[in-house]
């Protein structure tokens, strides 16, 4: 009866227990379950410990750009130097982009963009130019952001090289529309129009614009009325003696007229 007891208890808790990892055991064992001693079976491996690790899985990395070089590619530094090609592999490969830094990479990836886009690939102050290294800076903020998403910096660094290439591809599709077309095509850039400004006209914001309106209204008469009052007395100093009305009425008759 008590053996039959503890089997019909050991069935119904082993679903919630888990075989946890002792340390000290060979081989990295588990504790065994007293189910295991009496050869029942055991819960199911695999379904409680992936449902609590869930939060450490990480979206998969989108790879890299399509135009990015290959890893066998030199060096920017090495890339002109005259025998190169007559070097061993275990050199080369030390001298190309699988052993390089990220800020090799960036300057071969700047440099064949430049390539594509401006005409003369030394020019590095024309708006095309600093367009490209906007572009290939932005890339890589886009690369480091899938693999640190909370990184708040460096998405602070990505939203502001956004901002800035957008500045510059306004001021070149107002001075130069084919250069403008061409840096879009290759870089694959899709330029999109800024939204127009609206406001929504609240109560308060039409009210104070009314009486914005009325003063400013109120502002020309009083400037109006200053003016023909110069005019009335200019006309009065001139006139003399021989005039006998006042200079004063001279000028209401003015404001009169111009009312």
């Amino acid at each position: 009866m008590l053996r039959a007891a503890w089997r019909v208890l050991s069935c119904i808790r082993t679903p919630a227990v888990t075989q946890a990892p002792v340390l000290g055991l060979p081989g990295a064992g588990c504790a065994r379950l007293p189910s295991d001693h009496w050869g029942l079976p055991s819960p199911p491996r695999g379904l409680i410990l992936p449902a609590a690790r869930g939060y450490a899985i990480q979206k998969p990395v989108r790879p890299s750009q399509e135009d990015d070089p290959p890893p066998s590619t030199l060096l920017k530094d090495y890339q002109n130097i005259p025998g190169i090609e007559k070097v061993d592999d275990v050199v080369k490969r030390l001298l190309s982009l699988e052993m390089a830094n990220q800020k090799e990479k960036l300057k071969v990836k700047q440099e064949q963009l430049m390539n594509k886009v401006v005409a003369n690939p030394e020019d590095t102050r024309s708006l095309e130019a600093r367009i490209v290294a906007l572009t290939v800076k932005i890339r890589n903020y886009e690369e480091h952001m899938q693999k640190h998403r909370k990184d708040k910096a460096h998405k602070r660094y990505l939203l502001m090289s956004i901002d800035q290439r957008k500045k510059m591809l306004k001021n070149l599709r107002k001075t130069n529309y084919n250069v403008f077309e061409k840096t879009c095509k290759e870089l694959g850039i899709e330029y999109t129009f800024p939204p127009l400004y609206y406001r929504k006209a609240h109560r308060r914001w039409v009210t104070k614009k009314a009486l914005c309106i009325r003063v400013f209204q109120e502002a020309q008469k009083l400037k109006k009325q200053k003016r023909a009052l110069k005019a009335a007395a200019a006309a009065a100093k001139k006139q003399g003696p021989t005039n006998p009305e006042s200079p004063s009425k001279a000028g209401s008759e003015a404001i009169k007229e111009n009312q």
